[in-house]
């Protein structure tokens, strides 16, 4: 499957911050859909692809120009207590790829639109698992354990051709150790990207420590937190940019809580769009949301950033008038 046409993602994270898309599986529920098993969203890929598809093009609408894969908690192990053999998984994960391609494609045929790309989404060991560990790491299994587990899904996902993986809500540095050296297979680009609370990862390591696994890697576009307390991002992006010289990704959850034994989020909702300034000050360059922020709050923050970009052409407009000679003085 070809790639997206035109520029790559990291010619346009030189050229400014990049929307993303935002939580999957809250626009699948607000589409009907029912995520009460341990597959979660990664079940529709089997037994409704069109709705995947479906929520991919709300975010479009929206403005994003990256849509993150539903393969976030798909997996050999997941697929097979349900019945479903090796080829059966990798066709799925094929298909989160193609579904999210299909989606570009159409939003593209309905007009002209700007460039979009496809993430695939390698969610840590703990989405697996279905038990809110992906929330506190350190699972027992060491580094190499990890990229057993990983390696698989990872080239299948690779296989079917998306513009970029995302790493992502990675809970520990062991595990992003293991994700990383997995990735760096592929030859892809890749973010890293963890979940973060307190300033430290789950597991409680510093952030510096975290961070430093993706420094000096040439295949990592990006490397910053998500599905996080947006409380927590400016301070993240600040430590990711100094640590490994690389733009930051941030996508943080609606500041609600997640009780993984009810399953049901709790509190109150505290994603402001309007912080998206201080987070591009700080060095995020690709900017979205994650659980339970919707098309309604992406397209708000895609607003703030065109904003952003509109002060920043004019304030340079202003600068090269101000470099111009002046005529001779009559």
């Amino acid at each position: 499957m070809a790639a997206s046409t035109g520029g790559t993602l990291a010619d346009a994270l030189d050229a400014g911050p990049v929307l993303l898309d935002g939580g999957l599986s809250n626009q699948l529920e607000a589409q009907g859909c029912d995520l009460s098993d341990a597959l979660w969203s990664a079940r529709l890929l089997a037994d409704a692809p069109e709705q995947v598809e479906a929520a991919h093009l709300a975010y479009l609408r929206a403005g994003a120009r990256v849509l993150i894969t539903a393969s976030y908690q798909a997996t050999f192990e997941g697929f097979g207590r349900y019945g479903l053999d090796r080829a059966g998984t990798e066709g799925l994960l094929a298909r989160s790829v193609k579904l999210a391609r299909s989606a570009a494609d159409a939003a593209r045929r309905a007009g002209p639109g700007r460039e979009t790309w496809v993430a695939a989404s390698v969610g840590p060991y703990g989405a697996m698992l279905a038990d809110g560990s992906e929330y506190r790491g350190r699972y027992g299994l060491s580094v190499r354990e990890l990229e057993r587990f990983h390696r698989p899904r990872v080239a299948a996902l690779a296989a079917a051709g998306p513009d970029v993986l995302a790493l992502e809500t990675v809970p520990d540095l062991d595990e992003a150790e293991a994700m990383v050296r997995v990735a760096e297979e592929t030859g892809l680009p890749y973010w890293l990207s963890y979940s973060v609370a307190g300033g430290r990862t789950r597991a409680g390591q510093p952030l510096e420590e975290a961070f430093a696994v993706a420094a000096g890697r040439e295949s990592v576009l990006a490397v910053g937190v998500n599905c996080c307390d947006p409380d927590e991002v400016r301070e993240a992006v600040e430590q990711a940019v100094a640590v490994t010289g690389r733009p930051a990704v941030v996508y943080p959850n609606s500041g609600e809580g997640w009780d993984a034994g009810a399953r049901e989020w709790t509190g109150r909702g505290t994603f402001d769009p309007g912080r998206v300034r201080s987070w591009t000050r700080a060095g995020a360059r690709l900017v979205g949301g994650c659980c339970r922020v919707g098309p309604d709050l992406v397209a708000e923050l895609g607003g703030r950033l065109e904003d952003l970009e509109a002060e920043s052409a004019e304030h340079l407009e202003h600068l090269e008038a101000a470099e111009k000679p002046k005529g001779p003085a009559q």
